[in-house]
């Protein structure tokens, strides 16, 4: 059972476990949002586990998946990625607003889960973005987020870690930290070892730690062309390379993976946080999805609406009538998140309800069958009472002499990286 949010222990708990910004915006809350390293060293404690990173498209993915984690006693991330909320965007949960929406959920709901908020995907490709980033970083941390993930994968190897290196005083040390390594293609393009430890090792030398790291290890965003998924062999040989780092794994592209296949990859890697993004939005609008989390498409490729789940048929007819009007794949109705969201939120209240607790029925079983998240919740308790604080530190040491990482050196060891990068093109986020 998770705390009450009455007890005296859950007090002590918001009272030094809340990062600096999080108690300035909600001084008076009593919703446990925490760093995102919080949520890592939770699930590294338990091993053999991974937690949800939630995209929170709209707000009834939110709703149901902290009353998931409620439910599991697990520690659980909400995110949302640039491409969905951030200055271009497609989602009415933004970098700036999904803290707030958090915050009143998890007081409403009585939620005292940890939980963090994390800014994926932020990306970085190419000079503007990151003079972009040096303002608009320190701005998606004032309005509550606590972890981010630093996207400079589509940027060839060397100005990758030079942009990460660049951006990183932008980013409190007490955050929750992920670099990426390999542009999510697929099964083309594959990651190396030896790519993740140029990148990794290249941080360490400039005193930088990440807390994950993603990679392209198989899968696409978004609805799956084919079933080929995660290769697992090939992420648990990466995470054995970095593994002196201390970074644990972050999954992309889960949707199109089988729920063994998941399994596989908590159970055989370092993975602690994996992400769910297109599945957690078909559950909620009641679309037919399988077990990889895929939409099932009916013969002229269109998504088919399980009568009496997800929104009402009416509104489900006006959002199909649109996307035939617009001539959209079934993978471009995401832009739907934001043009329907008032609309969705306008309906009768057994609607709505019905929309979060699908989401909230699929998100428990992800967190309890499949990624051995449950109870996860006491750990990251201990981690705060033992650290005495919202700071959890470093995994790892600098080990790399910053020497032999000056952008010179970068730029000569980048170029002796030789794997294949795949095709080129700017793949979504």
């Amino acid at each position: 059972m998770a705390w009450s949010q009455t007890s005296p222990e859950y007090a002590k708990l918001i009272e030094i476990g809340r990062p600096p910004n999080i108690k300035k915006l909600f001084p008076n809350s009593k919703a446990l949002i925490v760093s995102g390293k919080v949520i890592d060293r939770a699930l590294s404690a338990k091993g053999k586990a991974m937690t949800i990173a939630a995209n929170g498209r709209n707000h009834l993915i939110i709703r149901g998946v902290l009353a998931a984690a409620q439910k599991a006693n697990a520690a659980v991330i909400v995110e949302i990625a640039k491409s969905e909320g951030g200055a271009s965007f497609y989602c009415p949960t933004s970098y700036w607003n999904l803290a707030r929406q958090v915050d009143a959920l998890c007081n409403e709901m009585g939620v005292t889960v940890p939980v963090a908020i994390h800014a994926d995907h932020y990306g970085i490709k190419n000079d503007k973005d990151l003079k972009t980033a040096q303002v608009e970083v320190p701005s998606i941390f004032e309005a509550g987020i606590t972890s981010i993930a630093i996207d400079a994968s589509h940027l060839p190897d060397d100005k990758n870690l030079l942009a990460s290196i660049a951006i990183n005083p932008a980013i409190p040390k007490w955050a929750g930290l992920e670099c990426e390594v390999g542009e999510i293609k697929g099964d083309v393009g594959l990651s190396t070892p030896e790519d993740a430890l140029f990148l990794v090792q290249g941080l360490n030398a400039h005193g930088i730690h990440p807390d994950w790291i993603a990679l392209n290890n198989g899968t696409t965003h978004g609805i799956q062309a084919s079933a080929t998924g995660i290769n697992v062999a090939l992420t648990a040989e990466i995470h054995e390379a970095i593994k002196p780092y201390g970074l644990s794994g972050a999954q992309h592209g889960t949707s199109g993976n089988s729920s063994e296949r998941l399994r596989e990859i908590a159970q055989k890697t370092h993975t602690t946080k994996a992400n769910v993004a297109t599945a957690l939005q078909m559950v909620s609008w009641g679309v037919k999805i399988d077990d990889y989390g895929n939409a099932v498409l009916d013969g002229e490729g269109n998504l088919i609406k399980v009568e009496g789940r997800g929104m009402s048929e009416d509104l489900w007819a006006d959002m199909a009538a649109t996307g035939k009007a617009q001539t959209l794949k079934a993978g471009d109705w995401k832009k739907f998140n934001l043009l329907y969201e008032n609309k969705i939120l306008g309906q009768r209240r057994e609607i709505r309800e019905r929309m979060a607790k699908d989401v909230e029925d699929f998100t428990y079983r992800l967190l309890t069958e499949v990624f051995s998240a449950q109870d996860t919740a006491p750990l990251a308790y201990d981690a705060i009472m033992k650290t005495g604080g919202f700071d959890m530190g470093e995994k790892a040491s600098r080990m790399e002499d910053a020497a032999e990482w000056t952008e010179e050196k970068i730029i000569k060891k980048a170029a002796l990286l030789t794997g294949d990068k795949g095709p080129e093109g700017d793949f979504d986020d």
